[in-house]
């Protein structure tokens, strides 16, 4: 697709690669370290591969995309039309990946907004469609931005894990280590608060925070247009029933989204993991 503001986002975005193609959107792949092996994220491991690594207690890690990456993925879309570039991407709490963004941009032969929306997954995947709306239209580069950084901040991400000791090894857990003294008996819900993993409410047990995570969502969706992603990794009937659920209790309901996230947010969260982003339109 040609227009004349083409949209970058990251593979955290965990857009369906129907959809990037569709609405003429690039993913540039971050990186899991799996033992010794770098594998590029969407291409090179599943998220099952990576659940069955976690499983095994194998080493896992992640990195950033290099700057390379994104300076060749910028150059592409200029010699195919684009005269600017709109580059939306994770929460710069979680990965150096707007930095290196950052960095190709400088050398990018047509300009370039690269944008930490604070989000990750599918709401950072909202964010990118909502830009590709605007360049559809032919909007400019700033009204682009704008319509991505207004849905960032229209964007909840609310997400229960089985443990949070694989974000406690990865260093993203933030003001939830204060969780951790009392984790081993409860089961916490977490929430993307300014960037970060907050911590949200523990709950007793996992069926109870699986409801109390479909009442958040209902609520904060209440009875405006919204969209809502509900992901998983390895827990598939689990997210297709809170689906399900969230699809009979939010009347504004737009858009529904299953899907399972990706390696790399999926070597942070473990096994179990199931989330809601509500994303107002």
């Amino acid at each position: 697709m040609s227009r004349h503001v083409a949209i970058v986002t990251d593979s955290t975005a965990y857009l369906p690669p129907q959809t990037l193609v569709q609405r003429g959107i690039t993913a540039v792949p971050l990186t899991v370290v799996l033992g010794d092996q770098a594998l590029e994220e969407g291409t090179e491991i599943s998220a099952r591969s990576l659940a069955q690594a976690l499983q095994k207690r194998r080493s896992v890690t992640t990195s950033r995309p290099s700057p390379e990456a994104f300076a060749a993925t910028y150059r592409a879309a200029a010699e195919a039309g684009a005269e600017s570039i709109v580059s939306l991407h994770l929460s710069s709490e979680f990965s150096g990946t707007h930095d290196a963004a950052v960095l190709a941009a400088k050398n990018a032969p047509v300009p370039v907004r690269v944008v930490d929306t604070g989000m990750v997954a599918m709401a950072l995947g909202f964010c990118a469609l909502a830009a590709a709306d605007v360049a559809d239209a032919g909007g400019s580069l700033d009204e682009a931005v704008a319509a991505a950084e207004k849905r960032a901040g229209g964007t909840f991400a609310y997400f229960y894990v089985d443990t949070l000791d694989y974000l406690r090894r990865g260093g993203r857990i933030g003001a939830a280590q204060a969780l951790l003294g009392s984790a081993l008996a409860m089961k916490p819900l977490l929430e993307l608060n300014g960037g970060r993993i907050e911590p949200l409410e523990k709950v007793r047990t996992a069926s109870k925070a699986i409801a109390r995570l479909e009442e958040i969502a209902a609520d904060r969706a209440g009875a405006a247009p919204v969209d809502i992603a509900v992901h998983h990794l390895a827990a598939p009937e689990r997210a297709a029933a809170l689906a399900e659920r969230l699809r009979e209790r939010v009347p504004g309901l737009v858009d529904l989204h299953v899907s399972e996230v990706g390696a790399v947010i999926g070597a942070h969260t473990g096994p179990g993991l199931l989330a809601a982003v509500v994303s107002y339109r």
